[in-house]
């Protein structure tokens, strides 16, 4: 613009390109931080593994630093772009925890792709404490007879064998046809437990089971291509076997789900 005979000073610049004049002046005065390959390596070796995992449970798996490992991530730019939280209006309710073991279960049913079977449907039940998934049931088709199994697993995985539990307990789900079928709750009741529904339109008051099916379909069946329905069995049951045994949870102190249920029990 000089050589055409404009001068234009360089506060009109930086409003015009909506640039604050700070960044146009700053000069850096340290020199890049430098990362140590004895430390990163490792770090890379895990992300290139498994890419979804953030910086938490890298730390927890190589009992690392949390905060050497986040600056590292950040230094390299290994960190994921987290999704924009949404403004929803949502209606007040007990959200899906509890203070002990076997205080409260939570159930759901999810869609995964199974290649030549075509599309799967998978139950989970959950412990709200431990975060422990105690029963799963993959099948191709989504009746109640696929939540029953799920929960019949679980039962058998905490008390080694079906009938009424001890001290009954509340079992949490959504409002689906499944789970509000005379099948079900009819299964549920001979076993001692109380049903509870959360209120319509509302997930997040399951958000326990909601949040590990996620990471479920981050970790594990997006990373895959499932070509039967025994295939995807076996790497999804893979995937629960270290999600219960070696994946450390942040809401667990860093400790796994077993872990925490040994603690607690």
């Amino acid at each position: 613009m000089r050589e055409d005979g404009f001068i234009v000073s360089m506060v009109k610049l930086c409003r015009w390109f909506g640039v604050a004049r700070r960044s146009v002046y700053y000069r850096p005065t340290k020199a890049p931080a430098k990362v140590k390959p004895a430390l990163a390596e490792p770090i890379k070796a895990l992300i290139e593994a498994e890419p979804s995992f953030g910086y938490r449970t890298v730390a927890g798996l190589l009992r690392m630093n949390k905060n050497t490992v986040q600056r590292i991530f950040q230094l390299q730019g290994w960190q994921v772009r987290k999704r924009a939280v949404g403004k929803r209006p949502r209606i007040e309710a007990l959200p899906s925890v509890a203070s002990a073991p076997d205080q409260r279960w939570a159930t759901d049913l999810c869609r995964l792709w199974g290649g030549r079977d075509g599309w799967l449907t998978l139950a989970l039940v959950i412990d709200c404490h431990t975060r422990q998934l105690l029963g799963w049931q993959l099948s191709r088709s989504g009746r109640a007879t696929t939540a029953a199994a799920a929960l019949e697993q679980a039962l058998i995985s905490r008390y080694g064998t079906l009938g009424r539990v001890p001290v009954p307990f509340l079992l949490r789900s959504d409002n689906g046809l499944v789970f509000t079928s005379r099948h079900y709750t009819r299964l549920v009741r001979s076993y001692g437990l109380r049903q509870e529904f959360i209120t319509p339109h509302c997930p997040q008051q399951n958000g326990m089971v909601e949040r590990v099916i996620r990471t479920l379909k981050e970790q594990c069946a997006h990373r895959h291509r499932f070509e039967t329905q025994q295939h995807a069995m076996r790497v999804i049951g893979d995937w629960i076997q270290f999600y219960n045994h070696r994946r450390p949870h942040q809401a667990l102190g860093m400790k796994t789900p077993a872990e925490a249920y040994a603690l607690a029990a």
